[in-house]
């Protein structure tokens, strides 16, 4: 594996069951460092395993080392938000032999404010051309990955629509068409993270009082079709043609909406804890 052998912790990675997780285990497939198998390992992850970050909800410690992130989102199949998610897309993807870097982007959902760079996203290259990898950014994020080689080049990925635009400094923005207007997701800088950056950022989002996770349900999804979001005690259901559905979610309804919408089933004791909190809120 040479110098990337051990960036990622690939070699650590249990990937049958990685495999198995995300519906690609058995069959006898030979995964290849090709664009091939990167669509596949990208898509079938974004498929399988929720966006959530529960664990900050419920005051426990996220944490980022690769056998913690694989007990968690492979053996007890919860989710992880997006340090977590993309440490163990990037651990996968280095252990079948690509070329995985980090780095940090700036959340630009929120309107024109200047936010900290908070998210973590991956570009993978294969055979000289960079693609951008991201498992971790929730409803809104991509399902597959997204070339970088030609800024501007429409993306589509089933009923959605991508596309990277360059700003100044080298600064990549990763963009939806909601309806008939593009909306900024993310902008990221040609500066590599490691895996030690993303525990820094992770300290700030799971502790930090400022953080978004901080106090309140978040569980997303980015479905092929319809996009789920629930943020707090509201049920947001999006489409591709821009139009998005919104229900408040009860302390009742909590369980069976993250079960029937989001396909994750919580242990008992957190299970209780999760709706104790949520009606809390009231």
């Amino acid at each position: 594996m040479g110098r990337w052998g051990a960036m990622w912790s690939g070699d650590e990675l249990d990937l049958d069951a990685y495999l198995a997780r995300i519906g690609l285990g058995g069959g006898g497939r030979e995964l290849r460092p090709d664009v091939e198998t990167l669509y596949a390992v990208h898509r079938a992850h974004t498929a399988a395993i929720t966006f959530e970050s529960l664990d900050v909800l419920l005051g426990r410690p996220v944490e980022l080392d690769i056998k913690a992130i694989e007990g968690k989102l492979v053996h007890a199949r919860r989710g992880g938000y997006c340090y977590e998610q993309n440490s163990l897309l990037a651990a996968a993807l280095e252990r079948i032999g690509f070329e995985v870097t980090g780095h940090g982007a700036r959340n630009r959902t929120r309107g024109d404010s200047l936010t900290p760079v908070t998210h973590a996203v991956l570009v993978v290259t294969v055979e000289g051309h960079p693609w951008l990898c991201d498992a971790g950014f929730g409803y809104q994020g991509p399902r597959e990955p997204v070339p970088l080689g030609r800024p501007g080049d429409e993306v589509r990925q089933g009923q959605w629509t991508y596309r990277v635009r360059e700003e100044e400094d080298g600064i990549l923005v990763l963009c939806l068409l909601r309806g008939e207007a593009w909306r900024d997701l993310y902008a990221f800088s040609p500066q590599r993270y490691h895996p030690v950056d993303y525990m820094l950022l992770n300290h700030y989002s799971s502790t930090h009082p400022r953080s978004a996770f901080i106090g309140r349900v978040i569980v997303q999804h980015p479905g092929d079709g319809v996009r789920r979001a629930l943020v707090g005690r509201e049920l947001t259901r999006l489409h591709p043609d821009g139009r998005d559905e919104r229900q408040a979610v009860g302390p009742d309804e909590l369980l069976d909406v993250l079960d029937r919408e989001f396909g994750l089933r919580m242990p008992e004791r957190d299970a209780a804890e999760l709706v104790r909190i949520h009606r809390a809120g009231d």
